[in-house]
């Protein structure tokens, strides 16, 4: 699933494409915004929150949308070939007269007021990407997850929104945690959290992650040259796939 370094690519890529322009065009095919009709409004901005897209118009309403597995938002010229849409994993269309953007196999769409954004995505942590963090708050939802494996902390978007399996495993590497270690037995919360940070906004600037641990199983490590290993957080069938080092994130002894 993208995670929110690549939420935020595709939201600035929105803004840049429709910001201050008229919608020509609008073809939500989802079945609860079906007949939401956009067309003469103007794109106010796109921003993104943790995993989630927040489209605005100036008519006081926002488009949500959610990528999940395989959705994927893309930007044409406005009367090419792409921009006609015409994939049966086309799920919205939103045009100006000179740029289209298509969204496909998007996993969430709802249209609702701007004022009432709080319905989706208010149950969500601080987003780890937001020009200011919440430290606190974050810190405050972390403390109440108790034993949880850190891992699956980090990946829990309740707690702080945007990291997923990359970020969950190369802030865990960079910081030599073993994944399972219980959440309040880390040290400093505070700064496993900015070092995801960090990362991500890293990937947002230049388009990669870090890649020094995630996707890299049994292949050296970086740094000490063990095998890289992949264990497992959360249970089915929610679990997702943690790669670490065995001896730079050895358990915590005792």
């Amino acid at each position: 699933m993208p995670e929110g370094d690549v939420l935020r690519r595709t939201a600035q890529r929105l803004d840049v494409a429709l910001t201050g322009h008229v919608v020509v065009r609008s073809d939500l095919r989802w079945p609860s915004a079906a007949t939401v009709d956009l067309v003469g409004t103007t794109v106010v901005g796109t921003r993104s929150y943790g995993k989630h897209l927040l489209t605005r118009f100036d008519d006081g309403r926002t488009l949500h949308t959610h990528l999940r597995m395989e959705g994927r938002w893309r930007v044409a010229r406005t009367g090419s070939p792409q921009a006609a849409a015409r994939s049966d994993e086309v799920r919205a269309v939103l045009a100006t007269q000179e740029w289209t953007a298509v969204g496909y196999q998007l996993g969430m769409l709802d249209v609702v007021r701007t004022t009432d954004e709080h319905a989706v995505i208010g149950h969500l942590g601080p987003d780890l990407l937001g020009e200011t963090v919440d430290a606190e708050e974050a810190l405050r939802r972390w403390a109440a997850r108790r034993a949880t494996p850190v891992a699956e902390v980090l990946l829990d978007q309740r707690v702080v929104a945007g990291i997923g399996t990359i970020y969950a495993a190369e802030s865990l590497f960079a910081e030599r945690i073993w994944p399972w270690t219980p959440a309040d037995a880390v040290r400093d919360p505070s700064r496993l959290l900015a070092v995801a940070r960090r990362q991500m906004q890293q990937s947002v600037a230049s388009g990669r992650p870090p890649g020094r641990v995630h996707g890299r199983l049994r292949q050296p490590c970086v740094r000490c040259g063990t095998p890289i290993a992949v264990g497992q957080a959360r249970k089915p069938p929610m679990e997702r796939p943690i790669f670490y080092c065995p001896r730079c994130q050895a358990p915590p002894t005792g």
